[in-house]
């Protein structure tokens, strides 16, 4: 089985999540950009609020395209990945490359939420919500970062990713929704027949705004 698209997977995460639990209060947080297609049936599903959590990769210095960890707004805290075995690399080496994603993050929260706050967790059922999951380390730092903000309950929802990260990560969540777990997941991307990159212009549009 492949998703058709990103609205297609948020659509099979709803169903899955409906019947999980009696909601209260539900708040829908999508990480940028891929995943908010995924969540706007989500949040229509559960009858929640759809936001943005903005995180962003922090990328290996020349090598851009390997993670080495991940950064979300909320917290100062980078979460290093499975590559560096969950240990900080010489921090002098990054310190540039990390600097220019936290501007970037600053950049895109700008973009997504203007000048309104990021909305507040304390007591709601918080679903975070992705287009799938690879290393899981901007998953990781999304739910850090919501972690501290004494929600009801905090759920991780995607469409596919493999075994291992899912269970590393359901011990940081109070749950974990995946309705395709693949231990063959080699790129998320494979996992869809549409999988076009989603546009700030598409976002804004799935948010209201």
């Amino acid at each position: 089985m492949r998703y058709r698209d990103r609205t297609h997977a948020g659509e099979v995460l709803a169903a899955e999540l409906r019947e999980r639990r009696d909601w209260s209060e539900p708040l829908v947080l999508a990480l940028p950009r891929g995943g908010v297609p995924v969540a706007a049936p989500v949040a229509h599903a559960l009858d929640a609020d759809l936001d943005v959590l903005v995180v962003r990769k922090v990328g290996s210095p020349g090598r851009p395209e390997l993670a080495l960890g991940a950064i979300a707004e909320g917290s100062d805290h980078v979460v290093w990945g499975e590559v560096v075995g969950h240990r900080p690399p010489d921090l002098e080496s990054v310190d540039g490359v990390v600097a220019l994603e936290r501007a970037e993050l600053a950049r895109r929260i700008g973009v997504y939420r203007g000048d309104r706050p990021p909305p507040a967790v304390a007591g709601r059922d918080v679903v975070v919500v992705d287009d799938g999951l690879a290393t899981g380390a901007t998953a990781e730092a999304a739910l850090r970062s919501v972690a501290g903000g004494q929600a009801r309950s905090v759920t991780l929802a995607v469409p596919v990713g493999p075994p291992a990260t899912i269970e590393r990560l359901a011990a940081i969540a109070d749950d974990v929704c995946c309705p395709m777990p693949r231990a063959d997941l080699v790129a998320v991307g494979t996992w869809y027949v549409d999988f076009a990159q989603t546009t700030d212009a598409e976002v804004l549009t799935l948010l209201g705004r």
